[in-house]
């Protein structure tokens, strides 16, 4: 059975970053729950979660800027249309609109940095850190990097 009184975002882009979100699967069964990530050919498998997609996003493109905007655009629509209680993201970029919308809304934001960082951050973890209710690092080292986060170890 599902607690019905708080709905959750997953976030998280495609390939290895979805990977780990989709660790997370027992939280996604246990609260009312949707999943936002980026169209690419690769296809999730979340035939029992609402799924919504971002455009994929490159900062050395030229059409990162126009990518990041359409995101943004698509991620209040999702936002006023779901009313999540709290956001759960493993990154990456794409996934920064849905983050930043949900704290001025009094959101709870939690990120979890990619299980592919021993020793150096993340760009958008780097972001989120300023931001995040919670910050998550899965390996030890990376307290130095982010002193306030928790260290849980790793997602898989």
């Amino acid at each position: 059975m599902k607690n019905e009184k708080i709905k959750i975002c997953f976030a998280a882009s495609s390939g290895g970053h979805f990977e780990q979100l989709l660790m997370l699967k027992p939280l996604m069964e246990k609260y009312d729950s949707f999943i936002i990530t980026e169209k690419t050919m690769y296809e999730p498998m979340s035939e029992a979660f609402m799924l919504y997609y971002m455009y994929q996003v490159n900062r050395k493109e030229f059409t990162f800027l126009f990518r990041m905007i359409a995101n943004l655009f698509r991620s209040l629509h999702i936002f006023f249309k779901e009313k999540p209680d709290v956001v759960i993201t493993t990154g990456a970029m794409a996934m920064i609109p849905i983050c930043l919308i949900a704290k001025p809304f009094g959101k709870k934001l939690i990120f979890i940095e990619s299980f592919a960082k021993v020793t150096t951050p993340t760009k958008t973890g780097k972001l989120m850190y300023k931001f995040a209710d919670r910050f998550y690092v899965q390996w030890k080292s990376m307290l130095e990097i982010y002193p306030d986060a928790i260290y849980l170890g790793g997602i898989y």
